[in-house]
């Protein structure tokens, strides 16, 4: 089925309005969406041919307060030699719009920096591209938005990508920890989360409540802190992970909504060797059918288990419940191949979401092909 990625918003029977971005690249990935400093709806991704590539760029486009169509997308990296990934939208105080986003060198995710543009006016131009944070021990990776403590201080969830000596990276020994800086991101500092290996993603929430991608693709995990810098062992929730992004957020009624897949090893018939087992050493794609192995609980992160259901639910007691349950989007959720341009991954993933008041605003991968939008008028 060709996909009318026009960015067109449609009204469904149940009054949710529907759209696929106008992206215009064969693989389109990791969504993430932010109401801007001027009120449009922001969303930024990384597309191109495969993840890993080289020729793989953050994208931009907004859909304007009000309007019915979301803009034709733009390129904000540049970096010819590296793959740059999970973008971020974040406004800071006093206005500014902050841009986040990794470059790593092909599939090695342990040579990966976070680097940091800023826009004066809510993205219609932006200043310079800067190394922002690095680590001499791994990668350094993020994939969810800063958030503001009391203080003022900004608390930035990140994840350092570690490989085992004389292999390539492999998710293994990756661990969590926020970085924060007291002046307007000029220095940040490190708070390791204790006993994190293998929950990534971390997603902190105003309340100081944190969830987690599992690399076991076993559960979403859960910590709290009193304080934003120490925190909890993370320790697993009753929803299921499958290796793969959840997003939460707090509604205005104080519920805390999550879109995750409903998916772990536990239903999976088949694991992949690696995340990035079709890019070889140059960073060109392999065609050959994806190498897979029998699926086994041998301590090692597990990649390729289904990527679908996409489901919405909530809770009322910071995350030790849930109820609600609600499918966005459903399949069969292959994700044993990274593969776009000939159609193998059908994917449903990557959720982001962000309140609309009674409601929800949220984007997601569709297929690694394209990224969807549905706006939920009531949750």
């Amino acid at each position: 089925m060709t996909l009318l990625a026009d960015g067109v918003l449609r009204a469904r029977p149940d009054g949710a309005l529907t759209a696929f971005l106008p992206t215009r690249t064969v693989q389109a990935h990791a969504a993430n969406l932010a109401v801007l400093p001027d009120g449009d709806l922001g969303c930024v991704w990384f597309g191109g041919t495969q993840e890993g590539v080289a020729d793989i760029t953050v994208w931009f486009s907004r859909l304007p307060a009000g309007g019915d169509r979301w803009t034709d997308p733009v390129p904000l990296s540049e970096d010819p030699a590296r793959s740059e990934q999970n973008p971020v939208l974040f406004t800071a105080p006093g206005g500014d719009l902050w841009l986040l986003h990794t470059a790593q060198h092909a599939g090695d995710q342990d040579t990966a920096v976070v680097r940091a543009r800023v826009s004066a006016d809510s993205g219609r131009t932006w200043g310079p591209t800067r190394d922002l944070l690095s680590t001499p021990d791994g990668g350094v990776f993020v994939r969810q938005p800063p958030v503001i403590l009391p203080d003022g201080r900004w608390l930035l969830p990140t994840f350092t990508c570690r490989r085992t000596p004389g292999r390539a990276w492999s998710g293994d020994h990756d661990t969590s920890s926020v970085h924060w800086t007291g002046d307007r991101g000029v220095t940040w500092h490190e708070s390791v989360v204790p006993e994190s290996t293998g929950c990534v993603h971390m997603n902190v929430l105003p309340g100081l409540i944190a969830f987690y991608r599992s690399r076991w693709a076993d559960h979403v995990y859960r910590s709290t802190s009193d304080d934003g810098l120490r925190w909890t062992a993370p320790a697993p929730t009753v929803l299921p992970n499958n290796n793969s992004s959840i997003q939460a957020c707090t509604l205005d009624d104080g519920r805390t909504l999550i879109a995750y897949n409903d998916s772990s090893r536990a239903t999976a018939t088949a694991r992949r060797v690696s995340l990035y087992d079709e890019i070889d050493a140059d960073g060109i794609i392999d065609d050959a059918t994806p190498r897979t192995r029998p699926v086994d609980d041998d301590g090692t992160a597990f990649w390729g288990a289904p990527r679908a259901p996409l489901v919405l639910a909530a809770s009322t007691d910071g995350g030790l419940t849930w109820s609600g349950r609600r499918i966005l989007a459903d399949g069969d959720g292959y994700a044993l191949s990274n593969n776009s341009r000939d159609g193998r991954n059908r994917e449903l993933s990557y959720p982001t979401v962000v309140p609309a008041g009674a409601g929800a605003r949220i984007a997601w991968t569709h297929h690694r092909q394209a990224i969807a939008y549905l706006h939920v008028p009531k949750v």
